[in-house]
């Protein structure tokens, strides 16, 4: 059945266990096709979720094919920086105060126990299982909690079947089958109040997302709608909750502060552009190419290139005219972006690349003077812009060259200006991703235009992209904020 959970497995005889079932798959075989047909849930049992690993990946293409996915990116991010930030648990101190004074004589400063589902062996702390799973929905995690004066969350480690005991066995197989009796939901979203804005900047980024100039207009425009805004930057992250909203202009990574930033104003009820999801969505490129594709959204003809797997260099070149694109899933500004000619280079930069992520994008070669790049605001188009590519070189910015040869010129064009088409297709691939503020980069070809890029965090920066509007592009971003401080 198309809405049958399924689960994935880096090695299918660890469900040996269990009952028998056609909706078992290995990692490998997912990553590397996908049945249109099945749209079920998926339960990504991979022994490494880490960040780009085949775990990670799991998830990451699960949600951009429309699948449900336990654990979420989001999730797996949240795991993984649990001693930088952690998600409200109700009443987690009360609970294990209870717990400990009732069946430990108070005795206990550390305990760990393992959750199935948002099940555990102990019904005294049932309550608590569920209440973590609803914060950290993981299908197996061991938690920790430790008391300093207070019990808090100490750590959240991820475990596979294989690590099981006969009895968590059994506790995984009942929670699973009630598990999956259920509806899923997303988590409802928190809310906050007031008038002060956080901008995130870093003043030693190479190629900053907005210059000191224009994050000077951004602080004006602030106060033309009831906002103070101030500056900040990676030292200020224990500052963060004494804001109402936070504006990220620093290039955003999902394994990086700025996500770290993100998330956390988001678990605490701040309005907060880049948001975390878009973040997630936008940072992979395998991801939107997935995402694109389940949408009917045009591309560049691409493909996975999986390190794992043989790969058959001479039929991916007899499929792709040369010369090709080589990409790492989460590179910015034309970094980790290369082309090659043949099949000798197309072997040399996949051996290079896949020392930094185990998949690859490999991708048709499209030559254009220019790309467009269409800003979006709340599903509004605000700028327009061409990107030319850097002098002598076939991208918008050439990283081995200095000063002004780094990048191409510009120019700023009205919306009215832009092709129809270019706009439409900007829009129907941003409204996949959220309501924020994102960049598309698109290049007109024969078969008409194709979105080669979303960016959360798109460039503004003064005599750039506020070449047409002015003063008025802050403006426009700003009134947005205020919009959704008084909403939320």
């Amino acid at each position: 059945m198309q809405n049958t959970p399924l689960v994935i497995l880096d090695n299918l005889s660890d469900w040996q266990p269990y009952h028998p079932s056609q909706a078992i798959i290995s990692a490998t075989d997912y990553i590397s096709s996908f049945d249109d047909k099945h749209r079920g849930p998926v339960i990504n049992l991979c022994s490494d979720i880490t960040y780009l690993s085949s775990g990670y990946y799991v998830s990451l293409l699960a949600q951009a094919r429309g699948q449900r996915t336990l654990p979420p990116i989001s999730t797996m991010n949240d795991v993984a920086n649990v001693a930088r930030y952690q998600l409200p648990v109700k009443d987690l101190h009360k609970q294990l105060t209870k717990y400990v004074s009732l069946y430990l004589e108070d005795q206990a400063e550390q305990l760990e126990f393992l959750i199935c589902f948002g099940r555990c062996q102990c019904p005294a702390l049932q309550s608590l299982a569920r209440d973590m799973f609803e914060a950290y929905p993981c299908p197996l995690m061991r938690v920790e909690f430790k008391r300093e004066g207070r019990w808090f969350l100490s750590a959240i480690r991820t475990c596979t079947l294989a690590d099981l005991t006969d009895s968590e066995q059994t506790l995984f197989g009942d929670a699973l089958e009630g598990f999956c009796k259920k509806v899923w939901r997303a988590p409802r979203p928190r809310k906050g109040a007031r008038y002060d804005l956080a901008i995130l900047h870093n003043p030693q980024e190479n190629i900053p997302t907005s210059d000191s100039k224009a994050l000077q207009k951004f602080v004006r425009a602030a106060k033309e709608y009831n906002i103070e805004a101030e500056l900040i930057t990676q030292e200020d992250f224990g500052r963060l909750l004494e804001f109402d909203a936070l504006f990220i202009r620093e290039t955003t990574r999902i394994n990086h502060y700025t996500y770290h930033f993100a998330k956390k104003a988001e678990a605490n009820g701040l309005v907060v552009i880049d948001h975390p999801d878009a973040i997630l969505r936008c940072a992979n490129k395998v991801f939107l190419k997935e995402l694109l594709a389940s949408n009917k959204v045009p591309q560049p003809k691409a493909e996975l290139l999986i390190a794992s797997e043989g790969i058959d260099f001479q039929a991916v070149g007899e499929r792709f005219a040369y010369p090709v694109v080589l990409k790492i899933p989460d590179g910015s500004f034309s970094i980790g972006v290369e082309k090659a000619r043949n099949e000798n280079e197309l072997r040399e930069v996949s051996t290079r690349l896949f020392e930094t992520s185990s998949i690859l994008l490999v991708q048709e070669w499209l030559p254009t003077d220019f790309d467009w790049r269409v800003g979006v605001l709340n599903n509004r188009v605000i700028y327009v812009c061409k990107y030319y590519m850097a002098r002598n070189h076939w991208q918008i910015y050439n990283h081995a060259a200095t000063g002004r040869k780094q990048s191409g010129s510009f120019e700023c064009l009205g919306v009215h200006q832009a092709p129809k088409n270019v706009i439409k297709i900007a829009l129907q691939a941003t409204k996949l991703i959220g309501d924020g503020l994102y960049g598309v980069d698109i290049k007109e070809t024969s078969r008409g235009p194709v979105v080669i890029e979303i960016n959360d965090n798109p460039s503004i920066e003064s005599g750039v992209e506020d070449e047409y509007l002015g003063d008025e592009l802050y403006r426009i971003i700003m009134s947005d904020f205020e919009r959704r401080l008084e909403a939320n």
